[in-house]
């Protein structure tokens, strides 16, 4: 599906983005009080923890069981069917609308279609929330009925990660599960919707910085961030102890573990968490969503 919206460029339109942004504009001039700087700055262990894990690790070496791999797309369908439904919800919120990306970004349908290709068209009877996965879920459902600002946190976490880091993970898992080139079980990584990621990644950052929000506020959304870093641990956790009671042969089919690998083929300039002015080397932390979660190191471009 090509882009449904016409370039043009350094425009874009409230949940309808002009994505044809300049990818060439690195000009972006940010305050340390900015939120995306904030989050830089506060997460920082926490994204420590997540990349460092013994499960990110194997994934990224390509050391990926199918049957994980698809019990981590099930988790993912929950999460994001439980934040997309809240986005919903709250679309016209002050602190939600300058964010709502729904053509763009929502991952819910693409999830649908990937469950489908591993499970048939009884994918929906086959999958179940599972333990590790539930905390995660009824957290987003709390703040978007309770305090609907804190689903920034969430969906900038999630989907800038998708946006930069997942698309390493989708070359990872297509080479070591030999999936078909066409994508088929991989749809949660195709954004056809934007142009440009980097382009969108500028935008979408912009507008959360935009947002009006006094610095307790802020405050709150960094330490929800650093919550939505525990759930995912407790995803990976689960799925790691899985994978040890699933018999499947695996082979190291990744990119190995340097920066200068993980960037091969992929738009990982920046640690989501971590400013390039930090020079730490970074694992995409999309691995847990996005495979588990299995795919999910958010990696997102600060």
């Amino acid at each position: 599906m090509e882009n449904e919206f016409p370039p043009e460029p350094n425009s874009a339109k409230k949940g309808r983005a002009m994505i044809a942004l300049d990818d060439d504009n690195d000009d972006e001039v940010l305050s340390p009080t900015d939120l995306s700087e904030l989050l830089a700055e506060g997460t920082k262990e926490a994204h420590d923890r997540a990349e460092n894990c013994q499960f990110v690790k194997d994934f990224l070496r390509g050391r990926i069981k199918r049957e994980l791999f698809k019990r981590g797309t099930a988790a993912l369908y929950f999460v994001y069917s439980a934040m997309e439904e809240e986005i919903e919800k709250n679309k016209d919120h002050h602190h939600i609308a300058p964010i709502y990306f729904p053509v763009e970004l929502h991952r819910r349908e693409a999830l649908a279609q990937d469950l489908e290709y591993f499970y048939g068209e009884d994918w929906e009877n086959q999958i179940s929330l599972s333990a590790g996965t539930k905390p995660y879920v009824d957290r987003i459902h709390e703040v978007g009925e309770k305090d609907p600002v804190l689903l920034v946190a969430h969906s900038y976490t999630r989907y800038m990660g998708d946006l930069s880091g997942g698309q390493i993970l989708k070359k990872v898992a297509q080479r070591a599960l030999k999936l078909p080139s066409t994508g088929e079980g991989l749809n949660f990584y195709q954004f056809e919707g934007i142009h440009s990621h980097k382009g969108f990644k500028q935008l979408y950052r912009s507008r959360m910085n935009e947002l009006e929000l006094d610095a307790e506020t802020k405050d709150r959304i960094v330490e929800e961030s650093n919550q939505a870093f525990g759930f995912n641990m407790m995803v990976f956790t689960e799925l790691e102890e899985l994978g040890k009671t699933i018999k499947e042969e695996v082979q190291d089919a990744g990119f190995g573990h340097s920066h200068a690998e993980m960037m091969e083929g992929g738009d990982i300039n920046k640690c989501p968490y971590y400013a390039a002015k930090m020079g730490k080397k970074c694992i995409p932390f999309t691995v847990f969503m996005k495979f588990c979660f299995l795919h999910f190191i958010l990696q997102i471009e600060s």
